[in-house]
This record gives structure tokens, sequence and C-alpha cells, in this order.
């Protein structure tokens, strides 16, 4: 996934804004990787995956874009089905884009198995099912894993279940687990900690209208950025409100790698083109004649512009010593000048 790609990889996820229709999200799929986007990501599941079909009060959901239904007929809605995961992967193979998938079973990454998944992610609600993390990653497989509401004890839990399987390919996302997300929860240092304790790649999950947590996430050495993608919120979908429009997803391609390529390498370098702008530094300038034998001192000289003469942390080098010969008003000041 990360092959030939400039940081950071862009992936746009199309969860339920399919509505129910292979065509729709075969379409969708096109549209995001024409946009820019260098991965397109799709949840597997089916209701039975995530939930059990019952109306005890802990199956409902309340409030939020998704209140008013039980958590069976929400999933049922939101489902992209297993029997779409073969048209899907080879429409994907056969159009040069980078498709992969969130599993919630082991019967759904049986079935990205045979449809030929390349990565495998574990959504952030995921992440304490140690099983299911477990199956995945004995595929052998590169994975992202989103770590929003875990503890810190939980990361290192899975991540060691990764480790042990073999996995070194492993991406971390931080993520605000909020639908929407509200900006000022975001911890983006997260991204960097996550990078440095777990020695992996990491990268941003993100659920905010706008593109300005990403272009901070991206600042901040983000390896991937993900957000849902639909091509027009009036289209309706589970996820539509919260989701990226075409406009939005080029923007956000173009905003975030510009931003990345201008991040450049720890340390200070100049580059090849800045040492002529050197030139137009300021240096040491006679602003009086100077006699053979003549002592200089501060008075005869000024530091200006442009950088012909002496370095000005040089100066005091050579105040106090005699001029070798005539030294004409306006000129600039040189080291052997003086003994």
């Amino acid at each position: 996934m990360y092959k030939n790609k400039k940081m950071p990889v862009i992936v746009a996820e199309l969860s339920g804004n399919h509505n129910g229709s292979l065509n729709r999200a075969i379409e969708l799929m096109e549209l995001a990787h024409e946009c820019g986007a260098d991965a397109v990501k799709i949840q597997t599941y089916t209701e039975n995956s995530l939930t059990l079909d019952s109306d005890r009060p802990e199956f409902k959901l309340e409030g939020g874009l998704w209140g008013g239904q039980t958590y069976y007929e929400l999933y049922k809605k939101a489902k992209t089905p297993r029997e779409w995961m073969k048209p899907l992967f080879n429409h994907a193979k056969a159009h040069g884009i980078f498709l992969f998938s969130s599993p919630f079973s082991y019967e759904d990454v049986d079935c990205l198995e045979e449809a030929g998944c390349p990565v495998y992610k574990i959504a952030s609600y995921e992440l304490n099912d140690i099983g299911l993390i477990d199956y995945c990653a004995s595929k052998g497989k590169p994975m992202v894993m989103s770590t929003g509401l875990a503890t810190l004890e939980e990361i290192d839990r899975a991540v060691d279940v990764v480790r042990k399987s073999g996995i070194e390919d492993l991406t971390l996302l931080h993520c605000e687990s909020r639908y929407p997300a509200d900006p000022e929860k975001f911890n983006l240092n997260s991204i960097p900690y996550l990078k440095e304790r777990y020695q992996c790649r990491s990268g941003l999950s993100n659920h905010a209208i706008g593109d300005e947590l990403d272009i901070a996430a991206t600042a901040l050495g983000a390896d991937m950025i993900e957000k849902h993608f639909t091509d027009d919120k009036k289209n309706g979908g589970v996820d539509s409100a919260f989701s990226m429009e075409m406009n939005d997803l080029i923007k956000l391609v173009k905003d975030c790698k510009m931003v990345a390529k201008s991040l450049g390498v720890k340390g200070i370098h100049l580059q090849e083109d800045e040492y002529p702008m050197r030139a137009g530094r300021r240096s040491i300038y006679l602003v009086q004649e100077l006699k053979k034998g003549e002592i200089l001192s501060k008075e005869h000289v000024r530091s200006v512009r442009p950088a012909l003469g002496l370095e000005p942390y040089l100066l005091n080098e050579v105040l106090g010593k005699k001029a070798k010969f005539d030294l004409k008003e306006k000129t600039p000041l040189k080291q052997d000048d003086f003994e």
C-alpha cells in the first residue's frame, strides 16, 4: 500500500455509503480513485458479525446520528455483503485501485482471503477482540489498527499479538471515535507517540469535518490519513453526515501531500539554490577611507548588505589592526587587508 506512494497515504473509507447497492459501491470506489485517494477501504460484515437481534435496552442506540435503531437494524442497513467481496476486489485490481477492508468476524476474514484482500484493518471498537486480531495476523498480511477508545495497555496487548505473528508491516491510527468528531477532543500528539513507542507507521482516522486536522496530522508525521467518502451527501448513507465529498477529497489529497513534501528532513540543511542567495546577507564595509598604517576602529565600518566583505562575527579580529595599504570608502573589508 505504501509502495511508490508519497506520504501520507490517503485512504477513502466507503463504509455504508453505498446504500445497499453494489454498483454504487463500485462507482464510489472509482470516484475516490479519480479524486486522488491512494487506497479505498470497505467494511466486511453482516449484522450477525457484530451483534445480536435483540430489543433489550443495551442493544438500542440513543441520540446521535443513529438514535432510535437497534445495533442489529443499523448494521443490517450499513453492511457491505460478503457476496460483494469478489466483485469489488476483482474490479479494483482490474482498474489499479488499492482496496482493503475491515473484517469483523473470522468468517469475514475467510471471505476476504478468498477475494484476495491485501491488507487487514482492525476498527477501534474491535481492538479489544484479541481473537479477531490474531486471526487476521495469522494470514501474514500488512495490518492497520485504529486505536480510538483504547487504553495504552489495550494497544500494547493488540500490538503484541500482531508482532508475535511475525507481522512487521503495521500502521496504528490515532482515532477520535465520536461521530462526528469534535476537533477540540483530538490529541494529535498521539500520532508521533504511537510511532515512537511501537516503532511502526502511524496516522489518523478522522471523522471531523474539513481537512485542517488532517493537515496538522501530516505535519506531525502521519503516514496514513483515513476519511469517510461519498459522492454527494444528498444521496444519503449511514455515514454521509461526516463524509467528504469529491471536491473535499481532491483538496485533502493536494493539501496533505504538499504539507508532507514541505517537511523535508530533520536538522538544518541548506539547499543548493540557497547558496547564491547568501550573497544578499550582511558583511563589513568601510564607511570611511583608511590610509596605509592607520588603525581600524568601529567608526570606519558598518555591517551592511551585500555579503562581499568580512563576516560580521569576525570584525573583532581586525579591529585595532593596521591597514596594509590604502582602503577606499564603501568597499568590502577583507581579513587580509590588515596586519
